[in-house]
């Protein structure tokens, strides 16, 4: 309900209980006309006249102007509990419009402090981001550097290896040559001893098995017999046989045999240079 709207109300409201008591007054005016003290003096001798009011309708009437007067009272109430309840409302409708603006305000304040943040966020990691490629770029020249540096050592390194290889080598057939020189003239100089030892090697096997062999009455001068001999090293004979060409008969050969196998071990000290696991030795016999 609007203000003029209440305010028309109101003012029915008001008219109404006037026009009920000026009625009610007029009605106890009417009422009472004839009453001696509004009744003109007249001379009709001693006749008496009694008016009977009814008050009933008097006190109905009074009792509709009181309970009008209650009813507006009570809508006079009602009006100002409204006009209460909206003003307490409009009160609550202003908070809360006030409330509304300002949280309006905060959130306004609190996108704008966001959209800073974030401005100042995204300049931070710009910030960050070309220092990165920066230190990234000072890297990459740096180990370029170092990796230049590195090569550059590397070849002069590889360079000194390949002079000191080049010299070693060069130093190395020289004392290679030395060597084959020094091992030739060896091997000449053993050779020559190699034969000398080896022939007295050979003369001192003749000698021990000559000793050792019992000579059968069938032995005939100019005796040639090839054995394989086996033995090991301090001259312990393992196995000896006929190899290879033997002139002499049966009884021949198995002397000779047994004169190699009767000594037990072969001459070894002073022949370990030219001493064979198996050796073919040539027994001969040129007769007495």
């Amino acid at each position: 309900m609007s203000f003029w709207q209440e305010f028309n109300a109101r003012l029915r409201a008001l008219s109404l209980a006037i026009g009920v008591h000026v009625l009610m007054a007029a009605l106890v005016v009417l009422g009472t006309m004839n009453w001696e003290p509004f009744r003109k003096p007249q001379n009709i001798g001693m006749t008496i006249e009694a008016v009977i009011v009814d008050t009933s309708e008097i006190k109905k009437q009074r009792e509709a102007a009181r309970q009008a007067a209650e009813m507006e009272d009570r809508r006079r109430q009602r009006a100002e509990k409204l006009e209460e309840q909206k003003e307490r409302e409009q009160e609550v409708e202003d908070k809360r419009k006030k409330e509304l603006e300002a949280q309006k305000k905060r959130d306004a304040q609190d996108r704008l402090q966001k959209l800073r943040l974030e401005r100042e966020r995204k300049l931070e990691d710009e910030r960050l981001k070309q220092q990165r490629e920066l230190e990234q770029v000072r890297a990459q020249r740096e180990a370029a550097e170092k990796q230049r540096k590195l090569d550059e050592d590397r070849l002069k390194q590889t360079e000194a290896r390949k002079e000191k290889a080049i010299q070693e080598q060069q130093r190395l057939q020289r004392e290679a040559i030395a060597q084959r020189q020094a091992e030739a003239e060896a091997r000449e100089f053993r050779a020559g001893q190699m034969a000398t030892l080896s022939d007295n090697y050979q003369a001192a096997i003749q000698s021990f098995v000559t000793q050792n062999w019992m000579r059968p009455p069938t032995a005939q001068s100019g005796l040639r017999c090839t054995l394989k001999i086996v033995q090991i090293p301090g001259g312990e004979v393992i196995s000896a046989a006929i190899a290879g060409k033997c002139n002499g008969d049966e009884a021949t050969r198995r002397s000779i045999l047994a004169a190699v196998e009767r000594g037990g071990a072969l001459p070894y000290r002073g022949f370990e240079d030219a001493f064979q696991r198996e050796i073919d030795f040539i027994f001969i016999y040129d007769g007495d």
